[in-house]
């Protein structure tokens, strides 16, 4: 029998990887490199994500904002001075001649508003879209925290299937010597050699396509954080998944009724456009303000009364009070149409609530059943890969005494990695599945990113 020799394909398909994707992409470069924590990555984003760092600018602006209103309730101040020469040509017979004269003046005005509802109102108003301001803040920091994470298992899961790749090609090169080693000395057919080379050739060209995931998942993570060549640690062996920390959906509802970005927002929305309906009232009630006023004026030099100079300086002093008192009295029907557009407004911003509270609820019940599904698909995966590797054994025996051809130990073997990759990206999902439960109903802060770090390799 004629032996077969089998095209060097493997040789040409890893210079192929190398050459596209280079040789940075090998695991056992990246041990030089300190590896990062998930909080590590999280604080670095913090410091270094354009759009966390926008919404916290803005938080800071609306901070000034909000007390820009405050100065229409306290007293107003202005100091208004000047300050005149001329030159008084005076003729009398027989001496002509010029004189300087000129005055210094300076005014101290104050107004103090003692009754004025609309500006009232328009003061605690600004507190309201403080407040909406915080809520908005707080729901980009549980959204960095969950793009930062979603990034760091994305990764973690990339690297695994490439390692997964790599082991089953590492095992698949193992069943395809031992094919060759039967075909040459007649315990096999060329067809288990031919199949052992064909599924070896897939999985070379599943290696290229996991190796560039991993590079575009690091790429990712790289711009979300701000770091170069990121490595995050994976997770520590034997690693426990959490538990739902409650078991009622509806618990997890309505906890955020109280504390979720989006109904708070909403909710302040609404007091807002009720105080815009009580200034829209307001305008028919009258503003009351206190005035006073403070003048000096000193002249140098003048004309009396007779028309004749009077030589030397002259002061003058000047103290003045009062009470103002604006009382509106028609505005052209606007005031009327300034109240029924409020009442509207806010009758809008009552639904925007409700719809809020609505899609709240509809995605807490959502990210509910995902993460209460995830755990119990890694249950059933950790029990698939326990009876795949039991199958893939069994399979081994009995292509070695001769009742298991080649091909079935090929398809165990395949069936035991695509197990262990999909068990690996559930394992993850279901961390990242936990924070955006936590993210539907608002509850989520950093301390539940520390609980997910204690789990990886310190």
């Amino acid at each position: 029998m004629k032996s077969f020799r089998v095209l060097p394909v493997k040789a040409a398909i890893r210079a192929a990887l190398y050459l596209t994707l280079g040789t940075g992409l090998a695991f056992g470069t990246s041990s030089s490199a300190q590896a990062q924590s998930l909080v590590e990555l999280y604080e670095s984003a913090k410091a270094y994500d354009a759009t966390y760092q926008g919404a916290k600018a803005l938080f800071e602006a609306n901070k000034y904002k909000a007390d820009e209103s405050l100065a229409n309730l306290l007293p107003n101040l202005s100091l208004t001075t000047s300050d005149q020469h001329q030159n008084l040509n005076i003729s009398p017979p027989p001496n002509p001649y010029q004189q300087l004269v000129g005055s210094h003046t300076a005014s101290l005005s104050a107004v103090q508003p003692l009754y004025n509802p609309i500006n009232y109102a328009t003061y605690k108003q600004s507190r309201k879209q403080l407040g909406q301001s915080a809520s908005q803040l707080v729901a980009a920091e549980q959204d960095l925290l969950v793009r930062v994470s979603q990034a760091y298992f994305d990764l973690l899961a990339s690297q695994d299937s490439l390692e997964v790749v790599r082991a089953q090609r590492n095992a698949i090169g193992e069943q395809l010597a031992a094919a060759k080693r039967n075909f040459e000395v007649g315990t096999a057919t060329i067809t288990d050699s031919r199949e052992a080379q064909a599924r070896y050739d897939l999985n070379s060209s599943q290696e290229i396509a996991a190796a560039n995931d991993v590079r575009v998942k690091k790429l990712i993570l790289d711009q979300l954080v701000g770091i170069i060549n990121t490595h995050p640690k994976p997770l520590s062996k034997g690693a426990k998944l959490p538990p739902l920390a409650k078991e009622d959906p509806d618990e997890w509802v309505r906890e955020a009724e109280d504390t979720h970005p989006s109904i708070l927002n909403a909710r302040l929305g609404l007091e807002v456009a009720q105080l815009e309906v009580e200034k829209s009232y307001d305008g028919h009630k009258p503003t009351i303000d206190f005035k006073t006023s403070l003048t000096d004026q000193v002249i140098l030099g003048g004309v009396n009364n007779s028309g004749t100079y009077q030589a030397g300086n002259q002061k003058q002093g000047t103290t003045t009070f009062a009470v103002v008192m604006n009382l509106p009295l028609f505005a052209g029907m606007y005031t009327h149409n300034r109240v029924q557009e409020t009442i509207s407004l806010e009758e809008k911003a009552r639904d925007d609530l409700d719809a809020a509270r609505r899609s709240v609820g509809l995605a807490t019940r959502t990210a509910y059943l995902s993460v209460a599904s995830g755990l119990a698909q890694v249950k059933a995966l950790e029990a698939a890969q326990n009876s795949s590797q039991v199958a893939l054994d069994a399979n081994k025996l009995g292509y070695n005494v001769g009742i298991r051809i080649n091909i079935d130990v090929l398809n165990a073997q395949s069936q035991l990695y695509q197990t262990k990759g999909e068990l690996a990206k559930a394992r993850y999902a279901v961390l990242v599945g936990e924070l955006k439960l936590k993210q539907a109903n608002g509850t989520l802060s950093q301390e539940d990113l520390l609980e997910i770090n204690n789990l990886l390799e310190k």
